[in-house]
């Protein structure tokens, strides 16, 4: 028998400490998205707001750079969540909300029929 069919075949398949956490996971709601107090929820959570929020505001919010916070609202918020993304300039500040999930389509090109 080769060496790595041995080390196989001797190695557990779950380790104690995975039992563990499969065991706690496992009353885990597999519906829930976010936890409602993590960071995701609370700039989402300010960005539904009527009166929409600042990068500024968010930044202060979760501690978040302002790269992450960009990057947040461009790859979580709207690809993911699939949510329309809304900006304005008031004032001189850059104020962003969001729209409902129904107003946006993922997915940038439509599909055209190719000619055969």
């Amino acid at each position: 028998m080769p060496k790595s069919a041995k080390k196989r075949a001797l190695k557990p398949a779950v380790t104690p400490s995975k039992a563990a956490k499969l065991a706690r996971s496992a009353g885990a709601d597999p519906n829930k998205k976010t936890d409602a107090g993590s960071k995701q929820a609370r700039v989402i959570a300010m960005l539904r707001s009527p009166t929409g929020t600042t990068v500024a505001a968010m930044m202060k919010e979760t501690d978040w750079q302002q790269h992450s916070i960009r990057g947040f609202l461009a790859g979580v918020v709207r690809k993911k969540l699939k949510l329309k993304v809304l900006s304005a300039k008031v004032d001189g500040t850059r104020i962003y909300r969001v729209d409902g999930a129904d107003s946006y389509k993922a997915g940038g090109r439509s599909a055209k029929p190719r000619a055969a």
